[in-house]
């Protein structure tokens, strides 16, 4: 595994690891036909809008690191009840 590719497979780094996963597994799944996998290929974009939009806040807010770990991550989700996209 390259460089690159440990950095996208990091739970700390990349938020959205999971929907990214499930948009691969439905592609694979349909032979590729990306009609098919709308929904998926939506709920990716929003989860990385979404994190986007908080990692933007924190380093405006000047906390750092600006994305946060998976453990803060996931008690975030846990305090507003899930996901939000």
């Amino acid at each position: 595994m390259d460089r690159t590719e440990r950095k996208v497979r990091n739970q700390d780094i990349n938020p959205c690891i999971e929907e990214s996963d499930a948009s691969q597994k439905c592609l694979s799944a349909y032979n590729y036909d990306s009609r098919m996998c709308s929904a998926y290929f939506l709920k990716y974009k929003n989860c990385r809008k979404y994190w986007h939009g908080i990692m933007l806040q924190r380093r405006r807010d000047g906390v750092s690191p600006a994305m946060p770990t998976a453990v803060d991550r996931q008690e975030m989700l846990a305090a507003i009840g899930g996901k939000p996209y």
